[in-house]
């Protein structure tokens, strides 16, 4: 089974995720352990019926079939704004604009106008296929969107209807099933019109500024684009059905069965739902299942090398983006930026994208000029530059990476932030190297994970996560912490953080690793974290919760060797 930290990153909300030009990404996201950057699990059939790899062109209809009647819909102004939804759900992010739907009927034509989203045939197409290499191939969200939004060169309104589409539905994909089905004597398991069925309710159900009528038909014209024209009275019929009962739909009550309700109404499995409320009680647990962010701001740092923040915050000035600082140290949230990685100073090298969560678990180490230390799960590379950065290009930061494919995201850093005392290797770190023995100021291992910390940023990975999975994930953790414990010499630190919020990944993987070596002492963080995180911390590190501290899901411990 596929494991590890998901990876990419999302730009708009995005480590899904996945791919950007530079080759960075937000460095809570990391690939499976074992698998090569953007291998697929163990889904061995192509997303709706194309060939492997094959790429089809999001404006062509599947099948050869032509799509039938295709208005042009540049003129209309669209974006959905921000607002309530059905269910007293936040609004997911929708840009804020007037709209228009449909066009009107010519002159003397007693045909009454077709309301439409605004969103074209292609734009459509995109977030379907996106929805279907997810399901159908376990394909990471963010990976594949972004390739395919590559692909599709649609305007910007498009792209983040698309992107808007694509993660509401999986974030939201467990109730739509369970409404859809209410509505199906036959629930339907053929998976092109499932993603349609399921994409056109997340509409009705979430978004009220579309109005029903345009997601029905939308979703009708798409069944035929897909050359599934005789499914295309179904597909009517379910969605008709939903627009009418969406108001008393029958779904679990909250004070009924807890447990169905989180599973249902959070669009969470049960699984996860057991494991939170093991771990943090029913309360906690019932805030982080049901949280929904409206915004997902893009986090980004300066090069520490040549702007401190004052300076950095000028520069943002200058490009007039919205932002707000952080709560780690250099981080800035900045809200509303489109292709973040194609901004001039971005290819410059003078910011960096780079997750809250993931600059503090770098700031653990507290490099400092002249120090050796090792990234041992390097890849995509935010931890590893900003230790370079700190250490002002002296000293060396090895950054192992198991897969090549991922090194060259690592190489990517490198020569963007001009990173000189950056060096990358190809390297499994479960093997034991002798002549590193004791050599090492400090090591940081994020290790791979199961990723539950981000879930909000990646909606998908609770439904590709299996809780057999979290077994051979502990395992390898486990040898990771075993082998480069070695590394480190007398007096030297070993930070150890994922992006999970499960005990078995954390608190209790380093209570048994700190019983096994007393040679090792928990360090408390150092001063330079916020008062307010420093406050969290216990005998055996911080974890920190989406729900409670505003940063991802995160763990960190740092630990020292005693002399």
């Amino acid at each position: 089974p596929a494991y590890g930290k998901p990876s990419g990153e999302r730009r708009s909300f995005d480590k899904p995720a996945y791919g950007k030009p530079s080759g960075e990404r937000r460095s809570f996201d990391k690939p499976a352990y074992g698998q090569p950057s953007g291998e697929r699990r163990s889904f061995d059939k192509p997303a709706y019926g194309k060939p492997s790899g094959e790429r089809r062109s999001v404006d062509k209809p599947a099948y050869g079939k032509p799509s039938g009647e295709r208005r042009s819909f540049d003129k209309p102004a669209y974006g959905k704004p921000s607002g309530e939804r059905s269910f007293g759900k936040p609004a997911f992010d929708q840009p804020s604009g007037e709209r228009r739907y449909g066009k009107p009927a010519p002159a003397g034509s007693t045909q009454e106008p077709v309301e439409t989203t605004g969103l074209s045939i292609s734009a459509r197409r995109v977030a379907l296929d996106v929805l279907g290499d997810v399901h159908q191939n376990g394909a990471f969200a963010s990976l594949s969107l972004d390739g395919k939004l590559r692909e599709a060169h649609l305007r910007p309104e498009d792209r983040r209807l698309v992107t808007s589409i694509v993660y509401g539905t999986l974030e939201n994909e467990i109730r739509i099933d369970h409404a859809l089905d209410k509505l199906m004597d036959h629930p339907t398991q053929e998976p092109v019109q499932r993603d349609i069925l399921r994409m056109s309710a997340y509409q009705i159900l979430f978004l009220d500024r579309v109005p029903d009528s345009a997601a029905c038909n939308e979703g009708v014209n798409l069944v035929k684009a897909m050359g599934m024209e005789p499914a295309a009275g179904f597909i009517n019929a379910v969605l008709r059905n939903l627009v009418r009962g969406k108001e008393t739909l029958d779904e679990p009550k909250r004070e009924d069965d807890l447990r169905e309700y989180l599973h249902i109404m959070g669009s969470m499995p049960t699984w996860i739902v057991d494991k939170l409320i093991a771990a943090y009680g029913e309360e906690e647990a019932e805030k982080l299942i049901m949280q929904r962010s409206t915004e997902h701001p893009i986090v980004i740092r300066p090069n520490l090398t040549s702007m401190s923040d004052d300076e950095f915050a000028k520069l943002l000035e200058k490009k007039e983006w919205r932002y707000e600082r952080g709560l780690a140290p250099h981080a800035f949230l900045t809200y509303g930026v489109q292709e973040m990685t194609y901004d001039k100073d971005y290819q410059d090298g003078h910011f960096t994208i780079q997750g809250q969560s993931s600059m503090l678990a770098a700031q653990a180490v507290e490099a400092k000029a002249g120090m050796k230390i090792l990234d041992a799960c390097a890849a995509p590379g935010g931890k590893s530059a900003y230790m370079c950065e700190c250490m002002q290009m002296t000293g060396r930061v090895f950054a192992w990476e198991l897969h090549e494919k991922r090194s060259l995201l690592l190489e990517g850093v490198k020569r963007r932030l001009k990173l000189d005392n950056l060096r990358i290797s190809v390297r499994d770190a479960t093997e034991y190297k002798q002549d590193m023995d004791r050599t090492l100021d400090a090591v940081l291992l994020d290790a791979p994970c199961s990723g539950l910390g981000v879930m909000l940023q990646k909606p998908d990975i609770k439904l590709r996560m299996k809780e057999e999975d979290v077994t051979a994930i502990v395992q390898i953790q486990k040898n990771l912490l075993e082998t480069l414990s070695s590394y480190v010499k007398p007096g030297g630190l070993f930070v150890y953080s994922t992006c999970s919020i499960l005990p078995e990944e954390n608190t209790e993987q380093i209570e048994a690793f700190l019983q096994a070596h007393p040679e090792y002492t928990v360090d408390p963080l150092p001063e330079s974290f916020p008062e307010a995180i420093r406050a969290k911390q216990t005998p055996l590190g911080v974890q920190l919760l989406s729900s409670q501290d505003g940063v991802e899901g995160f763990y960190i411990v740092r630990m020292r060797r005693k002399r």
